[in-house]
């Protein structure tokens, strides 16, 4: 991930001190999904949903979507501050944002809690602000729910989770849950971060995380992480 010099990056901005950033798209004309082929910003139809998901590193967070059977999936920044931020302005932590995954999906083939889930065990969700050596805001977990259903779900699946976490050692859950609808609008990555570990397939991959297995509604802990 791209580098900056500052010792100042888990400290939150704020509307006032976030960086100016710009009324034109980043990424103005978004080249269709490198691996399914789909609109990487496809709005949903009838049997579809939309679910941002931070979790550190984006790329990584991406690949796992799209693997578990996303419709499309794409990178961005939300959460922040700054219109139409670029990379390296994000990586100052100056503008606010959380590196994000807009996942769009098929709850019959792709249960949002199943892609919760995944969510959870894919990073380490106990970690204020970084995910191992990726240090921080832009790295913070969150969710942001575009309906009230996922948003219901993700707190009863924090509650769930941080059970077994405690059980085991760990501390308290500082994942973000907020509505889409009440945070600042998600801003698409620059085309080169678009499913980056598909075009760089040995590009780096962040893998911290508990290691614990994150239950499903109604049921026991699972497999647990490798």
């Amino acid at each position: 991930m791209f580098l900056w010099d500052s010792s100042d990056k888990q400290t939150p901005v704020t509307p006032e001190t976030a960086l100016v950033g710009r009324d034109a798209p980043v990424l103005p004309s978004p080249a269709p999904h490198a691996v399914l082929g789909t609109d990487i910003l496809a709005e949903p139809g009838p049997d579809q949903e939309v679910l941002y998901l931070a979790s550190g590193c984006f790329w990584g967070a991406e690949k796992l979507a799209w693997e578990l059977g996303a419709d499309a999936t794409a990178v961005g920044y939300m959460g922040g501050f700054t219109p139409n931020p670029m990379y390296e302005e994000v990586c100052t932590g100056k503008t606010g944002h959380a590196e994000t995954v807009r996942v769009l999906y098929t709850p019959s083939r792709l249960p949002t809690e199943r892609l919760l889930q995944a969510f959870f065990e894919s990073h380490d969700p106990t970690s204020l602000n970084r995910q191992g050596g990726d240090i921080g805001t832009q790295y913070r977990s969150a969710i942001f729910p575009t309906t009230p259903q996922q948003e219901e779900l993700a707190g009863r699946m924090i509650e769930a989770y941080q059970e077994v976490l405690e059980n085991n050692g760990f501390g308290k859950i500082v994942t973000e849950v907020r509505s889409a609808l009440e945070t600042t609008p998600f801003y698409p990555a620059e085309d080169r971060h678009q499913q980056y570990l598909y075009k760089n397939p040995n590009g780096y991959q962040c893998h911290a995380r508990t290691g614990m297995a994150c239950p499903l509604p109604g049921s026991g802990p699972v497999a647990t992480v490798e």
